[in-house]
């Protein structure tokens, strides 16, 4: 039979699809099969999209640890496996020993942090309240006798979580005190930046990145997370930009706080375990944020003349009682700051709502600096020694040497940030040329070093006198 014969012309008519019907003229493509079955390149297309579609919901069932479903199988549900639930009854109790008192945690908090008095007891407070209801809640979830007896009628009062925010300039110890609380309590402790924050849909991290961050931070246990303090850092940077009404979507601004309140309230969020966007197929890590204590931090600039407007404080005219510094008006402003401070400033009120702990810190003093410099724990100027007598080097820095320090870092208006970056600058020839150096050594920090005049030299010394000294 000649292979150039058309069907028509070997008897057999025009070919057409077996499943729509549809001519050779009208399609793209025809497939023969056995027995003179043709199928065109449209059937083959729509019965594609079927089956990705039922291994999608197979697949997303079986992630769910869900019976697959019935149309699906064609020979019946699959039995559930059963879910290994992780222990939490005493997850609070395991963790947290004995919660500190406010004086105990006030006095913790001093040690690292230089200042801010009414915001290391305001902290102190809340810190201690809210880990004593999340102890006594769980006590009671178990059955177990509360640690405090309590009253008759009180039995079942719920008690509401103190978040806390942190208003205060860059470089006062906003992210300190909070890195100190979590080392305090031994309890998983991460920061975030809400400036990467957007809203769900949109380019940038979702809010429940976050919680990602905090159960990374507790070695993948949710259980331990759930207890655990979240810093938010820069929170002002999610202010709405606006209060007129736009027709665009304040996707970085208010966008993100109405994604905030449920989780800052508490609730059960479904965080993806790598991070980034949640899409159906993906197993999701479950957490409740009720016991989760968000601390959240920033320098909110302008508003203290939000706060100048509302309480009739200005400096304009002749009359005007100007403050001795614009430093010290604005700690006393932000110290007097409301809700709806901040619902001008740009914080919409269900968020403001769910924050009831609002401290302020002030700008640092020179006198302050130089206590960061010697006192605290990790004090630089404990640093800088220690990394010299690696080098069997003597570091000694002149009482004028720190004075001009904190002085230069308060003009710079940097706050406790500045002070590495000035010691940085003025120890870095010395520390290039030290380990060079043979024999034990001594090194004087003068005022001059840092007003730029001279530079710190490397004096040698016989072992005995550095002894003897």
């Amino acid at each position: 039979m000649p292979n150039d014969m058309t069907p028509d012309q070997m008897g057999f008519g025009p070919i057409h699809c077996s499943f729509c019907g549809k001519t050779q003229d009208q399609v793209r493509k025809l497939v023969k099969g056995p027995s003179n079955i043709f199928i065109c390149d449209e059937c083959v297309a729509a019965c594609s999209e079927i089956l990705e579609e039922s291994l999608a919901q197979d697949f997303l069932a079986a992630q769910q640890q869900m019976p697959f479903p019935p149309d699906t199988m064609g020979y019946g549900a699959a039995v559930e496996p059963e879910r290994e639930e992780p222990d939490t009854a005493h997850v609070a109790s395991s963790l947290i020993k004995r919660v500190p008192t406010p004086h105990e945690i006030y006095d913790e908090l001093s040690a690292y942090v230089m200042g801010q008095e009414d915001a290391k007891r305001a902290m102190s407070v809340a810190v201690y309240n809210h880990y004593r209801r999340v102890l006594e809640s769980e006590a009671e979830a178990n059955g177990e006798k509360p640690v405090v007896p309590v009253p008759e009628g009180l039995q079942d009062v719920e008690l509401a979580k103190s978040n806390i925010l942190l208003l205060g300039p860059t470089g006062t110890g906003k992210t300190l005190l909070a890195q100190t609380l979590a080392r305090i309590l031994e309890v998983p402790f991460a920061i975030a930046d809400a400036t990467a924050l957007t809203e769900a849909g949109y380019v940038g991290e979702d809010v429940e990145n976050i919680l990602l961050k905090l159960i990374n931070a507790a070695d993948g246990d949710v259980a331990r997370a759930q207890i655990g303090i979240i810093y938010v850092d820069e929170i002002d940077k999610i202010a709405r930009k606006a209060e007129n009404l736009s027709i665009t979507r304040d996707v970085s601004g208010e966008g993100v706080q109405q994604a905030l309140l449920k989780i800052v309230e508490g609730c059960e969020a479904s965080v993806p375990p790598q991070g980034g966007r949640k899409h159906p197929q993906q197993e999701l890590i479950h957490i409740d944020t009720t016991n989760i204590l968000f601390i959240l931090g920033g320098a909110f600039v302008g508003l203290a003349d939000i706060v100048a407007q509302r309480v009739g404080k200005s400096g304009l005219g002749f009359a005007a009682e100007l403050p001795e510094s614009k430093k010290q008006a604005e700690a006393e402003l932000l110290a007097q700051v409301l809700p709806e401070d901040l619902n001008k400033y740009g914080m919409i009120p269900e968020f403001v709502g769910r924050i009831p702990v609002i401290t302020s810190l002030s700008e640092l003093s020179e006198e302050d600096l130089v206590r960061i410099l010697t006192e605290p724990k990790n004090a630089l100027v404990k640093q800088y020694t220690k990394m010299f007598d690696f080098e069997d080097s003597q570091l000694t820095f002149e009482p004028e040497a720190l004075a001009a320090i904190a002085h230069e870092a308060a003009e710079h208006g940097t706050g406790a940030r500045g002070l590495r970056s000035i010691c940085e600058r003025v120890l870095m020839d010395v520390m290039y040329d030290l380990p060079e150096h043979e024999g034990a050594s001594t090194v004087t920090v003068r005022a001059s070093d840092i007003a730029g005049q001279t530079k710190p030299e490397i004096v040698a010394v016989e072992a005995a006198e550095r002894q003897s000294a």
